[in-house]
């Protein structure tokens, strides 16, 4: 792994933290991918006693999965604290007053883990599905993420994310790309090599496809203005330190009117989709001639 794209997880954190508040206001795409999620899973019929949303943010994922599976026990886990914070406050103002004084469980997640999902704070096969929306992107080792991800899922448990593709915000990687040779936007993995990763991690039956989806802007201050609200900023050891000056980013904004389309200037996404299975485990009985011949009985 190239050291200018590894990401700083301090400033990965204390980013989500300062985006809290102003998450939801501008967190379309991401409500959106996981209500596309959310679709797939009616051609998946699993019932998970717990999940574990990883990655979950204010809550909107959270608050799906309880409407979904009524009956599971849904623990958020995000590495920002006040995300958590403010899922909460969400959460209980969207539920009926009644449902407000009920222990956890049914109507309210099963309490809230500040974690980074490659490292979980979680035992082994103790959960029945892992579900990420828009997270594992800003993992340093996804190979490492599944490993944790296979670890803590039960036999026969499900893995399912959404994540962003290489050819994400590349209109914007192509115009800083011409003004210095400095990282300003985060690398993203093929879907071809995830698809690689999760069977390497022990997982079966990988699902993976992808989609493009292309929001439109009046200009690159509301693109920047956007990504900074739901804390998608640059935090890799390669990014520029220090403001860009006045004449480059003039120059950034000349470059992105290249690109501009029936009056709109395009921020595209390449967004991926996989789920996979943890193997059911099997028992073989083997032959009594068999055993005696590896040395397994006398």
């Amino acid at each position: 792994m190239l050291y200018d794209h590894v990401l700083d997880k301090r400033m990965l954190r204390r980013s989500f933290e300062q985006a809290a508040a102003s998450y939801d206001q501008s967190a379309v795409l991401q409500r959106e991918i996981c209500d596309r999620m959310l679709s797939r899973l009616e051609y998946i019929k699993y019932v998970p006693g717990k999940i574990i949303d990883a990655g979950s943010g204010t809550g909107y994922g959270t608050r799906k999965l309880i409407e979904r599976y009524p009956a599971a026990e849904i623990v958020p886990m995000d590495i920002a604290l006040t995300m958590h914070d403010h899922a909460r406050t969400v959460i209980a103002e969207q539920l009926p007053a009644w449902r407000r004084w009920l222990p956890f469980g049914r109507h309210q997640p099963e309490g809230y883990i500040c974690a980074d999902m490659e490292q979980l704070p979680l035992r082994e096969a103790s959960v029945g599905m892992i579900w990420s929306n828009l997270a594992i992107q800003w993992c340093n080792d996804l190979k490492q993420t599944f490993t944790e991800a296979y670890r803590v899922l039960e036999n026969g448990g499900l893995l399912m994310f959404s994540t962003f593709g290489p050819d994400t915000l590349k209109e914007l990687r192509q115009v800083f790309k011409s003004v210095d040779p400095f990282n300003h936007v985060n690398r993203f993995t093929d879907m071809h090599d995830v698809g690689d990763m999760l069977v390497g991690s022990g997982f079966s039956l990988p699902v993976m496809d992808m989609e493009y989806i292309t929001l439109t802007y009046e200009d690159v201050r509301s693109v920047m203005r956007d990504l900074k609200a739901i804390g998608a900023h640059n935090v890799t050891h390669g990014r520029r330190r220090g403001l860009m000056g006045k004449a480059a980013w003039q120059q950034v904004i000349d470059q992105y009117e290249t690109l501009r389309q029936d009056g709109r200037l395009p921020a595209t996404y390449e967004v991926v989709y996989g789920h996979a299975w943890k193997p059911e485990s099997r028992t073989v009985q083997l032959k009594p001639e068999t055993r005696r011949r590896l040395g397994l009985e006398p």
